[in-house]
């Protein structure tokens, strides 16, 4: 095919007429002129901007605005309305609302004309989506490279299913209770109390029941908190849960389902190098320098064949944009089974491609309810990581708090759960006493003495603590951390040698 002919095709379906059905959108309107109830049929997804004809778009507003407000919607009513605000003659006269009448249909075939009006409208919107993607790869918007254009158009058709769909409505209560009935006996029959996904640390588990399909969990903290290493715990032990049910049957079942990692700010194998280092306990500072005997590299590789049965998928793609890690998500869900989202980290994702937030909160805003939409879709939890701002440091009191997210309106509004991980070492270690500092020796000696007792007392403790739970209890669960391997355990407050957890 030639320029010449590309281009006489594209006219051709340019100078086509748009989908519409404007016997069908006079056939309803006289249907609902003539019986009100049946508006009861078609008030559910059907809106004036549906119909081709911007006159019958009025007047299905006005039969819409009457009827909403509890009065009548007639053609005599109608004509008064429309001749007190002038627009009578705009609307084809009193004429044509009695034409309208006489084009009606019985009320029970009104929903399936609504359904054609509705159905051509989504196609007409279809149409100019795609007059948009063809104007932006002929370089109309020049800022789009073609990567960032295929983001914008599955944004664009993602948020018209959304927008177009009419699937959803209400679910009657006996079907909600079965629901909820199923959650309750899972916990019952577990034993655990654990109605969601097991995390792998008994204590959060008991606090939060697991973690539950469509909910969102905030997890912050300051730099070289841990938030990596708690969260990439979580997924394992999730991962972990979702194998070990796949082959209670069959021990050589492979699972239908899985984690989700995207790690924007470590890459793939740093990500597998540091779940190795914390499974096989080998510090990852001395496997970066090549410092491990034979017994340790054995150990290593022992180590890797067991965590590759897990069913965990990485992507460390760099500031990721919302639409991109959910057009990922749903085809993981399609072909490997998905079960949970982390976020490694929220701050350094991208709003959808195509839209230009007027501020960073805003633009947050969106990707914290593009995560929630996501979880809700999909049906998994998503765990997002967030940073702290620096306030948390000017404190005395270093825990950190809800008004300490950075645009934090958005992200506590969002979210399900929102958690802090903090761990007093860090900061009692910036605190150790200076000889300067004191007038004598034995203040400083004192003062040095009670250092070390506070040290002792927070050594390999951390503290998750739940500022925010939509379905449990706030409070704070404290947790083993081992600095060497980054790794987080349960917390037994009786013995802790570490070979325990």
């Amino acid at each position: 095919m030639n320029a010449m002919d590309q281009s006489s095709g594209l006219l051709g379906l340019s100078q086509r007429l748009p989908p519409q059905n404007l016997e069908a959108e006079q056939a309803l309107l006289g249907a609902l002129l003539a019986n009100n109830k049946a508006y009861e049929r078609v008030s559910e997804f059907l809106a004036p901007e549906h119909f081709a004809d911007p006159i019958h778009g009025r007047i299905f507003g006005s039969i819409q605005r009457r009827l909403e407000a509890g009065q009548l919607a007639d053609a005599v009513t109608l004509r008064a309305e429309f001749e007190h605000s002038g627009v009578l003659e705009e609307v084809g006269g009193p004429a044509y609302l009695a034409q309208l009448l006489s084009a009606m249909v019985g009320i029970i075939n009104a929903g399936e004309y609504a359904r054609v009006i509705h159905d051509a409208w989504m196609r007409r919107q279809l149409i100019d989506l795609g007059e948009v993607v063809v104007n932006r790869a002929f370089g109309v918007e020049a800022e789009l490279d073609g990567k960032e254009q295929l983001e914008a158009a599955e944004q664009a058709l993602f948020d018209l299913a959304k927008e177009g769909g009419s699937e959803g409505g209400v679910v009657t209560f006996d079907k909600a209770l079965v629901r909820a009935v199923e959650m309750a006996e899972k916990a019952f029959t577990n034993g655990s109390g654990v109605s969601g996904l097991s995390c792998g640390l008994r204590d959060v588990d008991a606090k939060m029941g697991g973690l539950h399909p469509s909910d969102l969990l905030i997890l912050a903290g300051r730099p070289a908190m841990g938030k990596t290493a708690l969260a990439t715990k979580m997924a394992f032990g999730a991962a972990r849960a979702i194998l070990r049910e796949a082959q209670a049957e069959n021990p050589n079942a492979v699972p239908r389902g899985g984690v989700a990692i995207f790690s924007l700010e470590m890459s793939a194998d740093q990500l597998a190098a540091r779940l190795l280092s914390e499974n096989a306990r080998i510090s990852g500072d001395r496997i970066r320098r090549g410092e491990i005997s034979q017994r340790d590299f054995d150990r290593f590789v022992e180590t890797s064949r067991e965590l590759a049965q897990l069913p965990i998928f990485i992507d460390d793609t760099p500031a990721i944009s919302i639409s991109a890690l959910r057009t990922r998500c749903r085809r993981l869900k399609r072909t490997r089974g998905l079960d949970m989202i982390v976020v490694d980290y929220l701050q350094l994702m991208r709003p959808a491609a195509g839209s230009r937030p007027e501020s960073r909160v805003l633009e947050i805003s969106q990707i914290t309810q593009g995560l929630k939409a996501i979880a809700k879709e999909l049906s998994v939890p998503v765990i997002a990581l967030s940073q702290l701002s620096r306030q948390v440091e000017s404190r005395e009191d270093k825990r950190p708090q809800l008004a300490d997210l950075r645009e934090s309106g958005s992200i506590e509004q969002d979210a399900d759960v929102v958690m802090f991980v903090y761990r007093d070492e860090y900061y009692l270690a910036q605190r150790q006493p200076k000889q300067l500092n004191f007038e004598n020796a034995d203040k400083y000696a004192e003062a040095t003495d009670k250092w070390q007792q506070d040290m002792e007392r927070a050594h390999n403790k951390a503290e998750l603590i739940i500022s925010k739970q939509r379905h449990g209890p706030t409070g704070t669960i404290p947790l083993f951390f081992e600095g060497e391997f980054t790794r987080f355990g349960d917390l037994d407050m009786v013995h802790e040698d570490p070979d325990a957890h």
